[in-house]
């Protein structure tokens, strides 16, 4: 029966900590030429431009043995010029898997619906998985633990957002949200989250106030404040987000050795300062090099068992 890789919230909490490990021995090298996917194709539907998670996956295909196919967003037009179903349903004639990166989480859902194929979420407006496992193995490479660690998220309540806290709450990591009136974390996503807090002990706090959500904080997160496909909303959401800038003002508050976080691109000079970004606590490239350890993790995951 094949398994998909839609949102961390489909996933045991053993899992996710399997992914992790399985993401350290894979940058380590422990795993000897982890040829997965030798003979297999797999194809990224992209509807958004990409830098990270398209390099990401093409390289960690070709160093798992596969084949990649790029279907950018003029190619498919998914959902417009053809049904989802129907580009499902062929797609499964050709590849062996498919990482889909749209603007509806619908259509990842449809995708996975559709096709016998493994689907993986390479990001959707609902949810970004591979970013917040890479994330969380981030966090515990740093920390050497998971363990009485807290997350502080300062910005939009967006896809990002979303899959952290869901991660973090299955994990048992605490987190702090301060968000903007009206840029929340939807109501599913929380209720998601509180339950996983139950099971796993993590504490989880919503807030308006950064400096509410960074006091004493071992990690700060932020993202950009105008995604893709939101460009017209750009002059409100300078001016709803301008106190929610991670500077050096507010970075004082959380712990001495904090971990500044980005998920990239980021818009230096809005919701993060350069010199926070290029600082002594930031490691945003670190981050952006685990999208292929925790990628390759995942496909060994879906494809091996």
């Amino acid at each position: 029966m094949k398994k998909d890789f839609l949102a961390l919230q489909d996933f045991s909490k053993e899992e996710l900590l399997y992914l992790l490990e399985l993401t350290e021995k894979l940058k380590k090298k422990k795993i000897k030429n982890p040829q997965v996917l030798k003979g297999k194709s797999i194809g990224l539907v992209f509807q958004k431009s990409s830098n990270r998670t398209r390099v990401s996956f093409e390289v960690g295909i070709h160093q798992l043995g596969g084949n990649c196919i790029y279907l950018g967003p003029k190619e498919i037009k998914l959902g417009v010029r053809e049904a989802v179903s129907d580009v499902g349903k062929t797609l499964e004639r050709y590849l062996n898997g498919v990482v889909a990166r749209t603007y509806s989480h619908q259509y990842v859902v449809d995708l996975a619906k559709y096709t016998r194929i493994p689907i993986i979420n390479g990001l959707s407006d609902l949810t970004h998985p591979c970013q917040a496992l890479t994330d969380i193995f981030s966090i515990k490479e740093k920390f050497g633990t998971l363990k009485n660690i807290t997350v502080a998220y300062v910005g939009d309540g967006n896809n990002v957002c979303n899959s952290l806290l869901i991660g973090c709450s299955k994990l048992g990591i605490d987190m702090n949200i301060a968000t903007p009136q009206g840029y929340e974390v939807i109501a599913p996503i929380i209720e998601n989250a509180k339950t996983n807090a139950k099971k796993s002990g993590a504490k989880l706090i919503f807030t308006q106030s950064p400096q509410e959500a960074v006091k004493n904080a071992h990690v700060i997160y932020t993202d950009t404040w105008v995604s893709m496909g939101q460009e017209t909303e750009s002059e409100k959401r300078l001016n709803d987000f301008k106190d929610f800038q991670v500077n050096q003002e507010l970075t004082r508050l959380a712990k001495k050795d904090f971990i500044f976080m980005h998920c990239l691109p980021a818009h230096r000079g809005q919701e993060v300062t350069d010199d926070i970004m290029d600082g002594k606590n930031s490691i945003i490239f670190d981050q952006a090099e685990n999208r292929l350890h925790t990628q390759k993790a995942i496909m060994t995951f879906l494809f091996k068992g």
